[in-house]
């Protein structure tokens, strides 16, 4: 059977309880009523609309919901879902699942990854995979996927800017989550103005070089795989030459 490769960078919280869906679909930027066709990307955010965690909600056994965030935010988003817990029904416990992950056949509890079909598939149970042999980077980079702790910032990003509706992540029917004022106002009163895309780089110039565009400050390189990377830019000044110290920059 494929195992896939073991993914250490990542927790496994369960919620569990009546009131679980009800209590998450207050909280989070997507539809928690999906994850009944499968599993779901989401984020939570501050009241300004800023960006806090993202995570996998994937449907458990016995109608727990396994939540997969990054090691780094883990303490934080168990604290933070306790403390919106209030009197709900929700129990909100740390797991000792492993998460496994790969491309190609998949073995059989595995789920595609929903933010794009590129990052195959997960899966979660006690077995361990093998160690990692994907370049997830250049995956990550060819289809300008922003990554937890290095793109995702939490209290700095705003998620239409990172593509959270490119890659599943929002769902602006759903109603009134933390933060849905502020993104909603992004996405129907407001043309973006920054963003995430991908660029091109000849030259030497390595994650954290700023962006010039005429001079001008204009974004910063983050990920880097060969001559490409992704960029947070200031979209109304790349139409002019773009230099990240001396290596050229182009879309």
């Amino acid at each position: 059977m494929t195992l896939g490769e073991t993914d250490p960078t990542r927790t496994v919280l369960a919620i569990s309880g009546d009131d679980r869906e009800s209590f998450l679909q207050g909280l989070v930027t997507n539809d928690i009523r999906k994850i009944a066709q499968g599993p779901v990307y989401a984020a939570i955010l501050t009241p300004q609309g800023k960006y806090l965690a993202d995570f996998l909600l994937v449907p458990g056994p016995d109608g727990t919901i396994w939540l997969d965030v990054a090691n780094t935010l883990a303490d934080d988003l168990l604290k933070r879902l306790t403390m919106y817990r209030l009197r709900a029904r929700v129990g909100i416990d740390r797991t000792a699942l492993q998460v496994r992950r790969g491309l190609g056949p998949a073995p059989s509890d595995a789920i595609a990854d929903p933010r794009h079909p590129a990052l195959g598939w997960r899966a979660y149970g006690d077995a361990a995979g093998g160690p990692s042999s994907i370049d997830w980077d250049a995956i990550r980079v060819d289809h300008c996927i922003p990554e937890t702790g290095i793109e995702l910032i939490p209290n700095e990003t705003y998620i239409l800017e990172a593509g959270f509706e490119r890659l599943n992540g929002v769902d602006f029917r759903k109603g009134c989550y933390v933060g849905q004022e502020v993104t909603a106002r992004m996405k129907h009163k407001t043309e973006l103005r920054k963003g995430f895309v991908t660029v091109s780089v000849s030259g030497d110039a390595p994650p954290g070089t700023p962006i010039l565009a005429n001079g001008r400050e204009a974004g910063t390189l983050f990920t880097r795989s060969g001559n490409r990377a992704i960029a947070y830019l200031r979209l109304d000044r790349t139409d002019a030459p773009m230099m990240a110290g001396e290596a050229v920059v182009t879309l």
